[in-house]
Protein backbone atom coordinates (compact mmCIF):
# COMPACT_ATOMS: atom_id res chain seq x y z
CA UNK A 1 0.00 0.00 0.00
CA UNK A 2 1.49 3.25 -1.13
CA UNK A 3 -0.33 5.29 1.72
CA UNK A 4 -0.88 3.70 5.09
CA UNK A 5 -2.28 7.08 6.39
CA UNK A 6 -5.81 6.31 4.22
CA UNK A 7 -6.11 2.81 5.65
CA UNK A 8 -5.22 4.06 9.15
CA UNK A 9 -7.98 6.58 9.04
CA UNK A 10 -10.35 4.02 7.47
CA UNK A 11 -9.85 1.85 9.78
CA UNK A 12 -10.83 4.29 12.64
CA UNK A 13 -13.52 5.64 11.12
CA UNK A 14 -14.88 1.80 10.71
CA UNK A 15 -14.26 1.56 14.47
CA UNK A 16 -16.24 4.83 15.56
CA UNK A 17 -19.29 3.41 12.88
CA UNK A 18 -19.21 -0.02 13.86
CA UNK A 19 -19.66 0.77 17.73
CA UNK A 20 -22.58 3.05 16.95
CA UNK A 21 -24.16 0.25 14.95
CA UNK A 22 -23.44 -2.30 17.52
CA UNK A 23 -24.48 -0.11 20.42
CA UNK A 24 -27.86 0.50 18.85
CA UNK A 25 -28.25 -2.85 17.84
CA UNK A 26 -28.03 -3.73 21.60
CA UNK A 27 -30.27 -1.18 22.77
CA UNK A 28 -32.66 -2.41 19.95
CA UNK A 29 -32.49 -6.01 18.80
CA UNK A 30 -34.60 -5.65 15.81
CA UNK A 31 -34.43 -5.79 12.22
CA UNK A 32 -36.25 -2.88 12.10
CA UNK A 33 -33.03 -0.90 13.72
CA UNK A 34 -30.55 -2.47 11.34
CA UNK A 35 -32.97 -0.68 8.54
CA UNK A 36 -32.89 2.57 10.70
CA UNK A 37 -29.06 2.25 10.70
CA UNK A 38 -29.06 1.82 7.03
CA UNK A 39 -31.45 4.32 6.25
CA UNK A 40 -30.09 7.41 8.41
CA UNK A 41 -26.75 5.98 7.22
CA UNK A 42 -27.26 6.56 3.76
CA UNK A 43 -28.99 10.52 4.64
CA UNK A 44 -25.43 11.12 6.29
CA UNK A 45 -23.65 9.62 2.98
CA UNK A 46 -25.58 11.94 0.79
CA UNK A 47 -25.09 14.96 3.66
CA UNK A 48 -21.52 14.54 3.30
CA UNK A 49 -20.60 13.98 -0.45
CA UNK A 50 -22.66 17.35 -0.78
CA UNK A 51 -20.18 19.07 1.84
CA UNK A 52 -16.89 17.13 0.84
CA UNK A 53 -17.66 17.68 -3.37
CA UNK A 54 -19.10 21.10 -3.19
CA UNK A 55 -18.37 23.07 0.06
CA UNK A 56 -15.51 21.82 2.31
CA UNK A 57 -12.29 22.84 1.09
CA UNK A 58 -10.19 19.48 0.07
CA UNK A 59 -8.67 17.31 2.70
CA UNK A 60 -7.46 14.56 1.60
CA UNK A 61 -8.80 12.33 4.54
CA UNK A 62 -11.69 13.25 5.65
CA UNK A 63 -13.66 11.44 2.96
CA UNK A 64 -11.75 8.26 3.57
CA UNK A 65 -12.59 8.75 7.32
CA UNK A 66 -16.36 9.79 7.37
CA UNK A 67 -17.46 8.18 4.01
CA UNK A 68 -15.69 4.59 4.00
CA UNK A 69 -14.83 4.49 7.49
CA UNK A 70 -17.38 6.30 10.04
CA UNK A 71 -20.29 5.68 7.30
CA UNK A 72 -18.95 2.25 6.10
CA UNK A 73 -18.90 0.52 9.96
CA UNK A 74 -22.50 2.27 10.54
CA UNK A 75 -23.96 1.03 7.70
CA UNK A 76 -24.64 -2.34 7.54
CA UNK A 77 -26.23 -4.03 4.34
CA UNK A 78 -24.95 -7.20 5.22
CA UNK A 79 -26.75 -7.83 7.83
CA UNK A 80 -29.66 -6.57 6.21
CA UNK A 81 -28.70 -9.49 3.64
CA UNK A 82 -28.56 -12.01 6.65
CA UNK A 83 -31.96 -10.58 8.05
CA UNK A 84 -33.61 -10.92 4.80
CA UNK A 85 -32.81 -14.40 4.28
CA UNK A 86 -33.76 -15.93 7.72
CA UNK A 87 -37.24 -14.22 6.98
CA UNK A 88 -36.83 -10.90 9.30
CA UNK A 89 -39.32 -8.34 8.55
CA UNK A 90 -41.11 -9.49 5.47
CA UNK A 91 -41.08 -7.77 2.21
CA UNK A 92 -41.87 -4.97 3.67
CA UNK A 93 -37.82 -4.72 5.21
CA UNK A 94 -36.59 -5.70 1.96
CA UNK A 95 -38.17 -3.39 -0.41
CA UNK A 96 -38.48 -0.84 2.24
CA UNK A 97 -34.65 -0.84 2.91
CA UNK A 98 -33.69 -0.47 -0.52
CA UNK A 99 -36.13 2.58 -1.24
CA UNK A 100 -35.31 4.18 1.92
CA UNK A 101 -31.58 3.93 1.43
CA UNK A 102 -32.06 5.71 -1.97
CA UNK A 103 -34.46 8.09 -0.87
CA UNK A 104 -32.41 9.03 1.92
CA UNK A 105 -29.23 9.42 0.09
CA UNK A 106 -30.86 11.97 -2.58
CA UNK A 107 -32.75 13.88 0.34
CA UNK A 108 -29.41 14.04 2.05
CA UNK A 109 -27.98 15.46 -0.93
CA UNK A 110 -31.36 18.04 -1.43
CA UNK A 111 -31.47 19.60 1.89
CA UNK A 112 -27.77 20.06 2.19
CA UNK A 113 -27.69 21.41 -1.03
CA UNK A 114 -30.88 23.50 0.21
CA UNK A 115 -29.10 24.93 3.66
CA UNK A 116 -25.77 25.80 2.28
CA UNK A 117 -27.87 27.70 -0.75
CA UNK A 118 -29.93 29.07 2.12
CA UNK A 119 -26.84 29.93 4.17
CA UNK A 120 -24.94 31.67 1.90
CA UNK A 121 -27.33 34.49 1.17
Amino acid sequence: MRDRSVLAVIAAGGVVGALARYTLGVLFPSPWTTFAVNVSGCLLIGMLMVLVDEVWPPRRLVRPFLGTGVLGGYTTFSTYAVDVTRGAGGVAYLVGTLVGALVAVYAGMVVTRWLVRKESR
